[in-house]
């Protein structure tokens, strides 16, 4: 493990006041979006989706990095420039993401965990000697219902983000480990904020006890929200202050650097809520900005989908989102 490799990784990634663009869909999670927008489910409107988003103009000045899947690593441009090609000539270091998707756990109808570590190393070897890949993602979903998350389902995702993070930063990677804490259901910001603290806490202790190298470490999160269909929904202040609050108490302030994920926050929302954290909480002791994807994306998907041949008004809608939680990265978003 090379610690100066890794900071200078993470350094890189979290240099305000950029964030970072999440296009590491699923090939199924992608053609579920596409479908819902009236594209062709194929690999060849995937790949022309993907060029443009990693060939938008400028998009460089607000974002520093893009996470990306398998399939997308290894595509190219039309005119056959690969993607991580592409990236880097704009100064905007690869990612991918290494889990293997979600399975039930110890026979639960609903609790999931994450698979991915069986091959792991040789994976990651040729992510980065092949695509030049500098950091990688492992997600973790967690439910929020009756008896969930269980202690037990936390504690298995926690142990398997510990040994992805230092498998990870053995092949001089940098690892983000993302244990969402999912916004559906009509749970309480109160229980919202009780589970991802037990959780966090569970997931702190799991990295330290591998000996996960903390500032070689990102920590991608979601927000403190209720429940999408809670009959209260909470203020845009309530969301930061009680994130902030968590992440605070919870968190080792060694770490790399905080990112987080939108997690089913529509666009503006999910600008407001981390503008709000910077103009309330100016001093915080970690770098704190975005890794969204739909929230950057939306608007773009929606007009190319209706739109195939006129991409350059498709990519000002990415880049205007990418500008605008930018500024909310500084505090400073208008919207």
């Amino acid at each position: 493990m090379n610690t100066k490799i890794l900071e200078s990784t993470v350094a890189q990634l979290l240099m305000r006041p950029k964030g970072l663009l999440a296009i590491d869909e699923s090939n199924d999670s992608c053609n579920k979006r596409f479908a819902a927008v009236g594209v062709e489910t194929t690999e060849e409107a995937r790949r022309e989706y993907r060029e443009l988003l990693i060939t938008a103009p400028d998009i460089e000045d607000f974002v520093s990095g893009y996470i990306m899947y398998d399939e997308t690593i290894r595509q190219s441009t039309k005119v056959g420039k690969r993607f991580p090609d592409v990236l880097k000539e704009k100064g905007i270091m690869p990612g991918i993401k290494v889990d293997q998707g979600l399975e039930l756990f110890n026979g639960s109808p609903v609790e999931q965990i994450t698979k991915g570590l069986d091959g792991l190393a040789d994976r990651l070897v040729e992510y980065r000697a092949q695509f030049g890949a500098s950091f990688t993602k492992w997600r973790v979903a967690l439910h929020i219902g009756e008896g969930m998350p269980s202690e037990a389902c936390m504690r298995e995702n926690a142990v398997r983000l510990a040994q992805y993070a230092k498998t990870v930063q053995e092949a001089d990677m940098v690892p983000i480990i993302e244990p969402e804490v999912l916004l559906d259901g009509d749970h309480s910001l109160e229980t919202c904020y009780a589970v991802t603290a037990k959780n966090l806490d569970i997931v702190f202790e799991e990295i330290q006890k591998a000996g996960v190298y903390l500032p070689g470490l990102i920590l991608k999160t979601s927000m403190v929200l209720p429940g999408k269909s809670a009959g209260v929904q909470a203020s845009i202040e309530q969301v930061a202050t009680m994130t902030i609050k968590c992440l605070r108490e919870h968190v080792p302030n060694g770490i790399g650097g905080i990112v987080f994920l939108s997690g089913g926050q529509d666009s503006e929302h999910s600008a407001k809520h981390l503008n709000a954290m910077h103009q309330l909480y100016p001093d915080l002791p970690w770098p704190l900005t975005f890794s969204y994807s739909r929230a950057i994306q939306g608007d773009t998907l929606n007009y190319w989908a209706k739109n195939r041949t006129d991409v350059e008004t498709a990519q000002t809608f990415l880049v205007a989102w990418a500008e605008a939680n930018s500024e909310a990265s500084l505090g400073n978003y208008q919207g």
